[in-house]
C-alpha cells in the first residue's frame, strides 16, 4: 500500500460519495475502521452511549492519523450480562451481533475492501466480534479482519483500564475519558458516591452484573480527572495508529488459497 500523507480530518464512509469511495480504494486505501460500542448502563455517572463514544472518538483520531476511512459506528453490542436491573440498557444477542458484522462485511468486500478493523470499546463484543472474523475470512479468501479491542491496545493503556479492578465497568479509566472527550456524557458531582468493588476475585463462574455490582459500577470513579482522560486517550490514539499503520503493511505469511484447487 502506498505511503499517505496525514489527512487534516477524519475520513467519514458516511460523509463520502459512491464515486469518491471507489476513487479511494482505488487509490489502495482497501481498509476501513469499524468503530464498535453498545448503549447499556455505566453506572449514574456515565451515559449510556460510553462506549460507542470512545469507539468513535478513537476511531476518528486514527483516522486523521493514517487516512483510514471511518465507518458509521455500531451503537448495540452484546451486553445481556447488564441484566434489567438498571433502565437504559439496549442488547443485541452474540448471534445478532455475528450475522451483523458478518453482513457489513459482505458488502465491504463487494465494494473492495481488504482489511476491516473492528475497533471494540464494550468488553463482551469481543467473543462475537471474533465469530464475525471466523466467519468472514472463511466467506471471503484473503479478507483481513482485526479485532482491536480499546482497553488492550498495549500494555500502558491496559494497565490504566484495569488499576482499580480486575472485572472494571464505569470505573476511574472510562470515567477519566468521558470527562475528558465527552463531558456531556459525564455527571461529575456523581462520581464520589459511585464507587462499586469488584467482587469477581477467585470465582470460577462469569455472573451477570447484577450480582457483582450494586449500581453498575465496578471500580474507583471518584478517582477520575479530565487530565488523566486526556493522556489516556493520547495512549490509546498513539497506540491503535501504530498497530493499524503496521497491519496497513501486513501480508499473510503464505499465498496458499483458502480451498483447494
Amino acid at each position: 500500500m502506498p505511503a499517505r500523507r496525514r489527512p487534516s480530518a477524519p475520513i467519514l464512509w458516511s460523509s463520502l460519495t459512491w464515486p469518491e469511495i471507489g476513487a479511494l480504494i482505488a487509490s489502495g486505501m482497501d481498509a476501513v475502521l469499524l468503530p464498535c460500542g453498545a448503549t447499556e448502563q455505566h453506572g449514574p455517572q456515565l451515559g449510556t452511549g460510553m462506549d460507542t463514544a470512545l469507539a468513535t472518538e478513537v476511531c476518528a483520531e486514527v483516522s486523521a492519523a493514517t487516512g483510514v476511512p471511518v465507518l458509521p459506528p455500531l451503537a448495540y453490542g452484546c451486553s445481556l450480562g447488564h441484566s434489567h436491573r438498571w433502565p437504559g440498557t439496549l442488547a443485541l444477542s452474540p448471534q445478532t451481533l455475528i450475522a451483523l458484522v458478518s453482513e457489513l462485511g459482505d458488502w465491504l468486500w463487494q465494494a473492495g475492501v481488504r482489511r476491516l478493523f473492528l475497533v471494540n470499546s464494550h468488553v463482551t463484543n469481543a467473543a462475537p466480534l471474533r465469530c464475525a472474523l471466523e466467519v468472514l475470512r472463511a466467506r471471503h479468501d484473503g479478507f483481513m479482519i482485526a479485532v482491536l479491542n480499546t482497553a488492550e491496545a498495549s500494555p500502558r493503556v491496559r494497565a490504566a483500564f484495569f488499576a482499580d479492578a480486575a472485572d472494571w465497568h464505569a470505573n476511574q479509566a472510562e470515567t477519566a475519558l468521558m470527562l475528558a472527550r465527552a463531558p456531556a456524557l459525564a455527571r461529575p458531582a456523581l462520581c464520589a458516591g459511585a464507587d462499586d468493588p469488584d467482587r469477581t476475585a477467585g470465582l470460577v463462574f462469569a455472573h451477570p452484573v447484577n450480582r457483582t455490582s450494586q449500581n453498575g459500577v465496578t471500580g474507583h470513579p471518584s478517582r477520575a480527572t479530565a487530565a488523566q482522560g486526556r493522556r489516556l486517550f493520547r495512549h490509546l490514539v498513539t497506540d491503535l495508529t501504530r498497530t493499524v499503520r503496521r497491519a496497513l503493511r501486513e501480508a499473510a505469511p503464505l499465498s496458499s488459497p483458502y480451498r483447494p484447487a
